[in-house]
């Protein structure tokens, strides 16, 4: 029996952000609007809302819900996805910080979880 050659496999790690990682532009906004979209997700499945139910409360087709939650964001802002989720009964604090000199990085955007929804 012959021996495979075993090939050397790079692995890079990631920075936390696969849309950086990737090389897009607005990488921090794209993924605050992917970890929005999870949090309607998850407030749905909670809720027992479905995605025709969901389009009835905000005043949208089905197919726009169903594209969203697939995570094709174009045509919803950050604020259109915040008032989905106040419709869907969740508290949402802003908190703004100035970036700690110490850290060389540049500003950025986050959404954080405080509970479970």
């Amino acid at each position: 029996m012959a021996k495979q050659k075993q090939e050397e496999i790079l692995i890079e790690s990631s920075s936390g952000n696969v849309f950086a990682d990737l090389g897009f532009e607005n990488a921090d906004e794209m993924l605050a609007k992917a970890q929005l979209v999870h949090a309607i997700s998850k407030a749905m499945a909670s809720k027992g809302v479905n995605q025709t139910d969901l389009a009835k409360m905000i005043g949208i087709d089905q197919s726009k819900v169903s594209k969203l939650l697939r995570g094709i964001t174009e045509g919803f802002s950050s604020d259109r996805l915040l008032r989905i989720l106040n419709s869907l009964d969740q508290d949402i604090e802003i908190i703004i910080r100035a970036r700690p000199q110490s850290e060389k990085r540049e500003a950025h955007v986050s959404v954080a979880f405080l509970q479970s929804i």
